[in-house]
């Protein structure tokens, strides 16, 4: 069983459990819930750095990244960096993330809040636009043709961006529908952790112009980025680098004005 299968398998009885705890009538009742979303997909198409940057503590991958910094320090940073979109994992197990980091984050920041988490169930897409959340990301690997298009088109009714998240052409060919607003490219191959971003370049002309491309993993440099450029990728998701810092903010900040340069 890989990683994927583990989290997803984990998932499923979270979410159950969740779901006997706080009825949707109550996530409904949210005062965020009526809030209006900002378009992370509209910020990329109109941005010169599409940078995305995320709040995460550890990963499968690599263990602890930062424990010592608070989200609202790192939303406030990356505000101030002037990011395109911040993404925050949810994930308790895995990522050592939680839905309170969501509204920690909406509460610091105005920035289009990504929820980053495993989706597998339409109670977790009414969560995300209960804590604040702009945009909902799918796995592709994880989720059949028919439920990318129920839980698109449930967050499309809900006002929330979609960015579906791809790992090869297979997975790219059962997502294309017109309720996703960005693909997403991961570079990580989620059997070996081993990251390329020729992924993004090979997956790039496969991508309808009509989406948003995003590259996300293995973005440590800003010339990672200036390569993906001319594939058509307007939006790239940066978490490690910055969050191994001691200073996230500071350190977008810096990587984004090497990128203009």
């Amino acid at each position: 069983m890989n990683i994927l299968d583990q989290i997803t398998r984990d998932k499923r009885k979270e979410v159950d459990l969740r779901k006997g705890l706080i009825p949707t009538s109550q996530l409904e009742q949210s005062v965020l819930f009526e809030r209006q979303t900002v378009s992370l997909a509209h910020k990329l198409r109109h941005s010169a750095s599409g940078i995305i940057a995320e709040h995460k503590r550890r990963s499968p991958s690599k263990a602890v990244i930062n424990h010592s910094l608070n989200v609202q320090d790192v939303a406030k940073g990356y505000e101030d960096a002037g990011v395109c979109g911040m993404s925050v994992l949810t994930d308790g197990k895995y990522f050592g993330g939680a839905l309170d980091d969501l509204l920690t984050a909406r509460a610091s920041c105005n920035l289009p809040l990504l929820r980053k988490e495993f989706i597998i169930d339409d109670y977790q897409i009414l969560e995300a636009k209960a804590y604040g959340a702009d945009v909902i990301l799918l796995i592709a690997a994880i989720l059949t043709k028919a439920e990318i298009k129920q839980f698109s088109e449930f967050a499309k009714q809900l006002h929330l961006d979609v960015l579906l998240e791809v790992h090869n052409e297979a997975e790219l060919q059962k997502s294309i529908m017109p309720s996703i607003d960005m693909l997403g490219v991961n570079n990580r191959n989620l059997k070996t952790f081993e990251v390329s971003l020729e992924t993004s370049k090979e997956l790039s002309t496969r991508i309808p112009d009509e989406f948003v491309k995003v590259s996300e993993s293995g973005i440590s440099n800003t010339e990672a980025i200036k390569s993906l450029k001319p594939y058509g990728y307007q939006g790239f998701l940066i978490g490690e680098n910055f969050m191994k810092t001691d200073n996230p903010g500071a350190n977008a900040k810096t990587f984004i004005k090497d990128l203009e340069l």
